[in-house]
Formats: C-alpha cells, structure tokens, sequence
C-alpha cells in the first residue's frame, strides 16, 4: 500500500517540515509528497476550482481519496487506523491524503473524496497538518502492528 499526500503549498525549512520529515521517515507506508500551488491571483472560487484540479492531478488514479476539511469527520486515532486497516484488507494500492488552500477545498476534491477528515474543530496551519498527518498516519500503523506506541 502506498500513501500520498497533494497539498497546496510549498513547505519551507523550519520545525513544521521537520515535524512532518520526523514521521513521514518513521513510516513503513511509502509516503509521497507532492506540493501543488496557483501562482496567479484569483477570486476564491476559481482559485478553489484551480486548487482542485492540480490536487487531484497529483495523486493516482483509483486512489482512495481522503479531504481534509473542516466539514470533514472528527474520529478517534483507533478509528483512523481501523479505516486505513479496512481499505488495506480490501486491497486499495494507494490512498491519497488531500490537504487543501487557505480557502479549503473545490468542489471537484469533496466530490471526488472517499472520506472528509477533520482534525478537531479548530482551525490549523496547513503546513502544520502536514506534520499532524504524518503523526497519525504512523500511529495508525503502530495500532494495526499491535506496537505500544499508541497507548489507548
């Protein structure tokens, strides 16, 4: 199983990105990362449609989809894993991890999603998430091993 995550923006150098390297490394998933932005300056809806397209470019077809987004669910890291497990058993090659602008995501990314995710009814900086997605990711995979990193 390989993991993707298509976000828009470019990460820089700093405690945010090492966060996201730390776990990102730790992974036994392959993670691919693929950074996408709109240069141009645009009303919000078309950049959100802009958005959208370049995020579901950057991911394979068939993919699970997965959107984080406000209006996405809040479940607990047990749950997360036991989703990540089920789409494993049933055989998804690659599931795709969709973090979106600072205006949240296109139409296009909601529609196409097999999954919306939130994480916690707060607000983060998107580069943060990066980070926080990656956490997650390997604790859903320390969960499904039986490791005790997760101490539940």
């Amino acid at each position: 199983m390989r993991l993707w995550l298509a976000a828009v923006g470019r990460s820089r150098g700093g405690p945010a990105r090492d966060l996201y390297e730390e776990y990102a490394g730790r992974l036994g998933w392959p993670l691919t990362l693929r950074e996408v932005e709109v240069k141009k300056r645009l009303p919000p809806d078309e950049l959100k449609r802009q958005e959208a397209e370049l995020l579901l470019s950057a991911i394979p077809a068939g993919a699970v989809v997965v959107a984080l987004d406000e209006r996405g669910r809040t479940i607990t890291s047990e749950d997360f894993a036991t989703r990540i497990g089920g789409w494993r058993d049933r055989g998804a090659g690659d599931i795709a991890f969709l973090i979106g602008g600072a205006d949240g995501h296109g139409d296009a990314v909601r529609t196409r999603a097999d999954f919306l995710l939130a994480l916690g009814a707060m607000t983060w900086p998107h580069m943060l998430v990066r980070g926080m997605l990656a956490e997650q990711l390997y604790r859903a995979q320390q969960i499904l091993a039986g490791h005790p990193y997760h101490r539940a």
